[in-house]
């Protein structure tokens, strides 16, 4: 189930119901919770957001690039990039998305992709230009933060068109192309929508729904 309508799903094949893949490697998937969104704030509220984001992928293991908040098709959304370590050998995976939260539901709409065989080429490339003191940054939305994959400079979108085939590239450009073609239901545009927390909460203990594979 999926609180979607229409999307441009222009290259890619669908595989199963909700789940489509591309000749890039790309995977495509569209989720729908029917629990209240376990964000750690409320989307007015960016910077606990991005904070508490950050804190909550970390802990899982895997490191937050970005998140940013926006709106799909009218509606308040927040957009994340996130990388996880591939489990069982070197390498990392790539997960774009939006997360359009309402009350008591949510429906995220996901891009992922892995590296190959030739894995850490753009990182090491990046760092040699840039240096190793130059490499390596806090974290923007929580500069305390430990734990998790670091923050560095080779995730940010500058590097993009010398690492054009890196998976990183692929999911960041996939999202940018398919965000303005996102058309959602009238009934779900209408639900109640996510208030977040009044207070500062702890960041929830996350359901790590980065690591499912669809």
């Amino acid at each position: 189930m999926t609180a979607l309508t229409d999307l441009d799903l222009t290259g890619f094949t669908e595989r199963e119901t909700g789940v489509w893949t591309d000749p890039q490697g790309l995977i495509l998937s569209l989720h729908h919770f029917d629990l209240v969104p376990d964000l750690p704030a409320s989307l007015e509220r960016p910077e606990q957001l991005q904070r508490g984001l950050a804190e909550s992928t970390a802990l899982a293991g895997a490191g937050l690039i970005e998140a940013v908040v926006g709106e799909l098709d009218g509606v308040p959304a927040v957009r994340q990039l996130v990388k996880i370590p591939l489990p069982g050998r070197s390498g990392q995976a790539f997960i774009g998305s939006w997360t359009i939260p309402r009350a008591e539901c949510s429906t995220v709409l996901k891009i992922q992709a892995g590296e190959g065989r030739m894995s850490g080429l753009r990182e090491a490339m990046v760092a040699d230009q840039v240096g190793y003191d130059d490499y390596f940054r806090p974290h923007p939305y929580a500069p305390e933060l430990r734990g998790g994959l670091p923050y560095h400079v080779a995730d940010h979108p500058e590097w993009d068109d010398r690492f054009p085939d890196h998976p990183l590239t692929l999911v960041r450009a996939t999202l940018e192309r398919l965000t303005p073609t996102v058309r959602l239901a009238g009934g779900f545009k209408a639900l109640p929508p996510f208030p977040g927390s009044p207070a500062d909460p702890e960041p929830p203990r996350p359901r790590r729904w980065f690591n499912r594979r669809r």
